[in-house]
């Protein structure tokens, strides 16, 4: 076989080894199919090849199956760890299709079949629901726009954060217990000592101080409570 960039037809004598070993009858280019397998009169398999992923060989396998559920799609194999991060993610879209998928090892014609044609039953994560749930009641009103970037998003976490800082800004220095009051906020001791943001400097046993980055952060960002900020705030202790 040459070195150069790989044909489609390379990788058709090793998938048809590997369906003739499993007692297939395999003939190319049957119709719109690249492979066609029979075996004992059951439905046929089809296996479309291709020299890489692409949203085509998706489309092709799609079609494919208005004619048999038993559809492979087909790519040679290659290295490194991007490569590896492709078959993982492409495996999985595979089965939310229905689609099988091979590899070929162009070089010895190995050929791994990383996924069998079958119906698509996803697997619910409770632990993802309700951690959705959870943020979507905690957030206050809807602060973000669907389809925004995800850095510097309105969580309901950093409203919390805010909430914290507004009443530094109001009270100056203030134990955490009297924070978590003040603002609603019932973690409000943990919030401030884990200081994610930078906003906040402890100056005490269980006190508080609002720095001049929160003091930025509620005039930049607002109060989730609408409360009203400007440059009145009174100045970061």
């Amino acid at each position: 076989m040459s070195t150069s960039k790989p044909r489609e037809t390379d990788l058709y004598p090793p998938v048809k080894a590997l369906l003739e070993s499993q007692g297939y009858t395999v003939k190319g280019e049957i119709g719109p199919a690249d492979i066609m397998a029979v075996r004992d009169g059951e439905d046929p398999v089809v296996v479309e090849l291709k020299t890489g992923f692409s949203l085509s060989l998706f489309h092709q396998g799609i079609e494919r199956q208005a004619i048999t559920d038993a559809v492979y799609i087909a790519v040679p194999r290659g290295t490194g760890r991007i490569f590896q991060k492709a078959i993982a993610a492409n495996t999985a879209l595979c089965r939310r299709l229905g689609l099988g998928l091979m590899t070929v090892r162009l070089k010895d014609g190995l050929v791994e079949v990383h996924a069998d044609p079958a119906p698509y039953k996803p697997r619910k994560s409770a632990i993802r629901k309700t951690r959705l749930l959870r943020e979507f009641s905690r957030r206050t009103g809807d602060p973000n726009a669907g389809g925004a970037t995800r850095q510097g998003l309105m969580t309901a976490y950093r409203q919390d954060a805010l909430r914290c800082a507004r009443v530094l800004a109001e009270l100056g220095p203030t134990k955490a217990a009297q924070v978590a009051k003040a603002s609603g906020v019932e973690k409000a001791r943990a919030l401030m000592a884990v200081n994610h943001y930078g906003w906040f400097d402890r100056v005490g046993t269980g006190v508080y101080a609002l720095r001049a980055e929160g003091v930025e952060a509620l005039v930049r960002l607002g109060d989730p409570d609408g409360r009203g900020l400007g440059s009145d705030l009174p100045q970061s202790r």
